[in-house]
């Protein structure tokens, strides 16, 4: 079957995004082929449609489990046979799951590097019939790429077991050297390099220095009208924006990962029917989203990289129409990047002090854990030891990264009910609480033996059984223990860590300490690369970023901040008149960069810039309450 009757018969397509074809077509010759496509450039297709041409099943290695199933659901209702292992899976329920991999028809099996290193997977893919080895975020893989994860090293043993099987790389953002790192460490043999130009000539990319944020923000949602998402870095910021917007008249909603899947399901649905078409979320949303008519994205805090922005600005505009891409800045926000980032990066002695009280919470002797998983409860264990919040939960990531344990936030709900009334009190019960009746025939038919012991129940199925929301299962479960109904015991977990190396203290730590100073010192680069982005205002946003990334450029793209701010560069005389109409205002009183302009006859740009050479000259400042006055 050729490529094109695949893209038209799963995915209604009649044409191929550019540089698609030439890869698909790359692979079905059997060259190991590296797919460098900036976010919107259709990177999925380019391994799936030759998976779907050759005989057997492909391969599909990913850090990101959200996005893996959403893939495999997207491909199971085209009626694609396809799975993904991640955690939570006993051995038997795994062992089954290969071999259906093995025996069933199945297309792709979608597997976490992670799972890649269980002798039990390596020994089943070895009796597979692989057509295919794709590599999805593949700059994990290289010690020079954002979000470097060790634990990629060992894709290369997966071309040991299936040595026949050629190898797509794909990812959105990787500099030279993370390519080149990247196509040495997968033991590519005459590689085949793809790489899209990383030009958005539809996105205006701009940087906008304020003081009050809100009042942009309401400003750029009124211009552009249509979907958008507000990035910004808290789970309670995403929350007070929305609530702001929604004061305002906007259709807003927020999204973060503490939300419940039911939760995350209904705001997601809301936004992408436009029914709610401003979103106000964590870096969490977005990815594997691929919606076509964003026409604004605005980052409310500054990024923490230029690859993580240029991502998320890039899920702007995909439609090919006009969208922007903007960057509220404070005053105070490069020290901000700077302490979250820069000042909470942990020291290997605080890595090696927290993996220790780890163990000893959890009680893991020397020697012992490897494989176990436990319920932690975070701010309990950073209170019973004094430990630093935000140290300690880096020093996590590191150790997760690292895969010296397995971190995984899911803020869920252990909750365990046990009837303890008989049928008949139970059907007399329902008799008085009509209101209860599916809920509770929905726990009596879900769990067996939730009459004769303890049962742990998954709430948000049985929510969604009901046809309820997850808040009315749980006032509904606890109306129930009110009135003796049932024992119930809801048991509220930050996360889940599951201990893949066995402990060892300075052994485990010892084999990675360069790898972490590493990694923090190219942290240390990006937070330099953001702060020098947003503070250059003489050459093309769009060329700062084709030049980040390794591509030449010198032609501006003639619609972001800088180059607007060139097109009305005003005469001496007219910023003269402004500064002087601006110290005349101030003598009066202090007064936002809102209030001048209301009162001064002048664009936004021109009373940036002059109050910008003022603030330099030190013949004004700014007050703890973001208004300008006189020195």
């Amino acid at each position: 079957m050729h490529p094109i009757e695949v893209l038209e018969r799963y995915w209604n397509y009649s044409a191929f995004r550019p540089l698609q074809e030439e890869i698909i077509r790359s692979v079905l010759d059997n060259h190991d082929t590296f797919a460098l496509l900036p976010t919107g450039g259709g990177k999925s297709i380019c391994f799936q449609i030759p998976a779907l041409i050759k005989p057997g099943i492909c391969i599909v290695i990913s850090p990101l489990v959200a996005l893996m199933h959403d893939q495999v659901n997207s491909l199971k209702q085209k009626g694609i046979k396809a799975m993904a292992i991640t955690a939570g899976l006993s051995y038997t329920d795994l062992d089954t799951q290969l071999d259906n991999c093995i025996y069933g028809n199945y297309k792709f099996l979608y597997l976490s590097p992670e799972r890649l290193q269980q002798t039990i997977v390596q020994e089943r893919v070895l009796q597979m019939h692989v057509n295919l080895i794709a590599v999805d975020e593949a700059h994990c893989i290289s010690q020079w790429g954002n979000d470097f994860r060790p634990a990629y090293k060992t894709i290369s043993k997966l071309r040991e077991l299936q040595p026949t099987a050629c190898c797509i790389a794909l990812t959105a953002t990787a500099k030279a050297i993370v390519v080149n790192d990247t196509i040495d460490s997968l033991d590519f043999i005459d590689a085949k390099v793809f790489k899209g130009s990383f030009m958005r000539k539809n996105i205006s990319y701009q940087v906008i220095n304020t003081e009050d944020k809100n009042y942009h923000l309401e400003t750029i949602l009124k211009q552009y009208k249509g979907a958008s998402i507000i990035y910004t870095r808290s789970r309670k910021e995403t929350i007070t924006i929305s609530d702001y917007l929604i004061s305002k008249g906007f259709e807003a909603t927020f999204y973060h990962g503490g939300l419940t899947n039911i939760q995350k399901t209904e705001r997601l649905q809301l936004w992408t029917n436009n029914q709610k078409p401003i979103m106000v979320a964590t870096t969490a949303f977005g990815m594997g989203i691929d919606k076509a008519d964003v026409k604004s994205i605005i980052h409310y805090n500054l990024p923490e990289s230029l690859e993580s922005y240029y991502q998320e600005a890039g899920r702007a505009g995909r439609n090919g129409e006009d969208a922007v891409a903007v960057i509220l800045k404070k005053n105070v926000d490069e020290d901000r990047l700077k302490s979250q980032f820069l000042n909470t990066l942990p020291s290997i002695d605080a890595i090696k002090f927290v993996y220790k009280k780890l163990c000893s919470y959890f009680q893991i002797s020397y020697g012992e854990g490897q494989n176990t998983l436990h319920q932690l409860n975070f701010k309990t264990f950073c209170n019973i030891y004094g430990l630093k919040k935000t140290l300690t939960f880096n020093s996590l990531r590191i150790l997760d990264s690292n895969s010296i344990i397995s971190l995984d936030q899911r803020f869920n709900f252990k909750t365990t009910v046990q009837f303890r009334v008989s049928n008949a009190s139970i059907f007399k019960y329902l008799e008085n609480n009509k209101s209860q009746d599916k809920a509770i025939k929905v726990l009596l038919r879900t769990y067996g033996g939730i009459i004769d012991y303890p049962t742990k129940i998954n709430v948000e199925l049985v929510a969604r059984k009901a046809e309820t929301s997850f808040k009315q299962i749980i006032a509904i479960l606890k109306d129930l223990e009110r009135h003796n109904i049932i024992e119930l015991n809801v048991a509220n977990t930050d996360s889940e860590i599951t201990f893949i190396k066995p402990r060892e203290d300075e052994k485990t730590i010892n084999p990675i300490i360069n790898i972490i100073e590493l990694q923090q010192n190219l942290k240390k680069e990006q937070i330099k690369s953001v702060i020098n982005y947003t503070k250059n205002e003489s050459t093309c946003k769009s060329i700062q970023l084709l030049n980040y990334f390794d591509e030449a450029s010198t032609e501006d793209c003639n619609v972001c901040s800088v180059c607007l701010s060139k097109q009305s560069i005003s005469p001496k005389s007219t910023i003269e008149l402004i500064e002087k109409e601006i110290l005349i205002l101030l003598k009066e009183k202090d007064r936002s960069s809102r209030e001048l302009l209301y009162n001064i006859n002048c664009s936004q740009a021109e009373l940036l810039s002059v109050l910008y050479l003022l603030t330099e000259e030190e013949t004004i400042t700014i007050t703890p309450t973001n208004t300008y006055k006189l020195k």
